[in-house]
């Protein structure tokens, strides 16, 4: 649930601090991607501004070819 426990911390954000801190367990996440997990938005612009959506979609893409 959104508002529950967490399954598996993948990363955090800490707005406050100068400057903003966002660190990412990028294979984490894209493990937790593959197996179906859905980000929300926020979190899909994060994903996006790191440049883990793009090695999602590659990673995706070349299993297809």
């Amino acid at each position: 649930p959104r508002d529950g426990r967490f399954i598996e911390q993948v990363g955090y954000y800490n707005p406050v601090s100068q400057p903003k801190e966002l660190k990412l367990d990028e294979d984490k996440i894209f493990e937790w991607l593959q197996k179906g997990a859905q980000p929300s938005d926020t979190v899909r612009t994060f994903l996006s501004q790191t440049g883990v959506l793009k090695r999602i979609h590659e990673e995706t893409h070349k299993k297809g070819n």
